[in-house]
């Protein structure tokens, strides 16, 4: 899943009217050739209703103390009303949804109309997020909603990100919800994960409190594309995070994303360096985008002088999608000369997803060069890592969360009807 100077990046975008930065679906509409800033689709759009799926109206005015009210906004001096959850900044007037197209004006209020709505659930294997140096081999109970504020042409889950919130509606699942339900289907940890957890924020960070306060982990999945004032509280309750580094390129980010590298960087930095999070990163390699070796030997640099050598980086390969249908898969030896390129920079611990390679799915301890975790896709079939986190061979100390022994999902995906786990 994973996934920013210009006035769409540092400055707010005015509601209907032009904007830099068009709705994604418009221009899936309109071009193939990338983002353009200077087309004048408006940034928001009149919220139908009654809504189909029944749900709330954007004309009925938010409750007081209703856990869907935007945690992160202010009211503009001509009655509108900005959201400031990510650096797009969109100002709503009454009934406008803003790029994400989950948040909207209710009455003078931003609201996240997802609050308690899922796309699904299921139980993964915490190596599919990717996190391959976090509880090796665990189930997590993983579930997105709807809606995303990057606007990538090369989506890969662009039916759940894309989509219209009654598109994808499948239950509604309070937190308490969902912490019954990975207690009840023995999973671990929880992952917020499918569409971006940035759009849905509160619901994760009310859910995440919810399962830290019975023992339960939580992950984050998403692209970093979030203001200053909404990441301390976000990650404050985020166990771990995979973070996606989708490019090291502005013109990369821009034209294909929608969004801005220096905001991205700016997360990953935070989420490294001032928190206490576990981090991954992923960059998913699309051929003749993001893969030069110039790029990648910038983009492993600036992780190694910023982040450290020892932060999990991943390189997923592409398969054609949403509005890059044309553009071919990345050839399994890209991936592999990505992951020598991290390796020559000096990056300690680096991956490859999306591919069968064994190699690349291997923990090897940096400092023997012992084999420590060996992988076959998601199943673990050789663990020697001490309890401690430790090679048995040096005792060279090997960054992550570990456990004493790996859990044995494997690589199943085995789908969790929320249902019964709501309404008790």
């Amino acid at each position: 899943m994973h996934e920013r100077e210009s006035q769409l990046s540092h400055g707010s975008t005015d509601a209907g009217q032009p904007l830099d930065q068009p709705h994604p679906d418009e221009v899936a509409a309109s071009m193939r050739g990338g983002f353009q800033p200077t087309s004048p689709f408006p940034h928001t759009y009149e919220a139908p209703s009654p809504r189909p799926d029944g749900g709330r109206e954007v004309t009925t005015g938010p409750v007081p103390g209703d856990p869907a009210i935007g945690r992160w906004q202010h009211r503009l001096e001509d009655g509108r009303v900005q959201c400031d959850l990510c650096p797009r900044g969109c100002k709503l007037r009454d009934g406008q949804r803003g790029f994400c197209f989950v948040r909207s004006n209710h009455n003078g209020v931003i609201m996240l109309d997802t609050y308690g709505r899922s796309s699904g659930f299921a139980l993964d294997p915490v190596e599919k997020k990717p996190l391959n140096h976090w509880h090796p081999g665990t189930a997590i109970l993983s579930f997105g909603t709807a809606g995303c504020n990057s606007g990538c042409r090369f989506c890969q889950n662009w039916d759940i990100s894309r989509s219209r919130i009654w598109d994808t509606y499948a239950v509604d699942a309070q937190p308490d919800d969902i912490v019954y339900a990975a207690k009840g289907c023995g999973a671990s940890s929880v992952a917020f994960t499918y569409n971006d957890s940035i759009v849905f924020a509160e619901y994760a960070i009310d859910t995440a409190h919810a399962c830290r306060d019975h023992g339960i982990g939580t992950v984050a999945v998403t692209a970093g594309y979030m203001s200053a004032c909404a990441r301390p509280e976000f990650y404050r309750y985020m166990d771990a995070a995979n973070i996606d580094l989708k490019g090291f390129t502005e013109d990369f980010y821009w034209h294909d994303t929608g969004t801005h590298l220096a905001d991205v960087l700016a997360t990953i930095d935070y989420a490294v360096n001032g928190t206490d999070t576990w981090v991954e990163l992923t960059t998913l390699l699309i051929p003749g985008h993001n893969d030069d070796d110039g790029t990648l030997h910038a983009e492993c640099a600036w992780l190694r002088e910023h982040c450290g050598r020892d932060v999990p980086l991943h390189f997923s390969a592409f398969h054609p999608d949403y509005r890059m249908r044309d553009v071919p898969p990345t050839p399994k030896e890209r991936l592999l000369h990505a992951r020598r390129i991290a390796l020559q920079e000096g990056l300690h611990y680096v991956y490859t997803g999306n591919v069968s390679d064994r190699d690349g799915g291997t923990t090897y301890c940096p400092s023997c060069g012992a084999r420590l975790i060996e992988r076959d896709w998601y199943d673990i079939t050789g663990y020697r890592l001490t309890a401690d986190g430790t090679c048995p061979d040096c005792g060279a100390i090997i960054p992550g969360v570990w456990d004493e022994h790996p859990g044995t999902l494997g690589g199943m995906h085995v789908p969790v009807d929320i249902r019964r786990y709501t309404g008790r």
